[in-house]
């Protein structure tokens, strides 16, 4: 019974450090670019990668891994029949969703600002989310979650 118990730890042991190293994988993958669209667009680095690691599963999502779509937007894609778009890449995915918050209302008034919550609730309240006080609680536990 005890090596069972000890062979279940270490199971359990490495199946979170798989976890985690998934996670940093994606955040170390993606934070360079998000870093440079948030000194383009003036969108905090935080917000960009925290969206795009919730809405994929940290990479995981077929819209992501099939359709190079990080941030759940819809659209045409020729590949499947989902209402999810597709694009050549990753990149043009991430610069997609910062083109797409520039064009909103709350864009210029935020701009530059590093307060997440105030992005988080602006975005979610322009029609992202259909729940934007959950969706931005969501977001806070997951930007902890992954460090940022």
């Amino acid at each position: 019974m005890r090596n069972f118990n000890i062979r279940l730890l270490m199971i359990f042991i490495l199946f979170f450090s798989l976890k985690i190293s998934a996670q940093n994988s994606y955040i170390s993958q993606y934070k360079a670019f998000a870093t440079e669209l948030s000194q383009e667009f003036g969108i905090p680095t935080v917000v960009i990668l925290s969206i795009a690691y919730m809405e994929t599963g940290g990479g995981t999502s077929s819209a992501c891994k099939v359709l190079n779509n990080h941030f759940g937007m819809t659209g045409k894609n020729d590949i499947n029949s989902s209402r999810f778009k597709s694009f050549a890449d990753s990149k043009a995915s991430y610069r997609a969703f910062c083109e797409w918050v520039s064009k909103r209302k709350f864009y210029e008034k935020l701009k530059g600002s590093q307060d997440h919550n105030n992005w988080f609730m602006a975005i979610a309240s322009s029609g992202y989310s259909t729940k934007p006080a959950e969706w931005k609680q969501k977001l806070n536990v997951v930007m902890k979650k992954i460090g940022l």
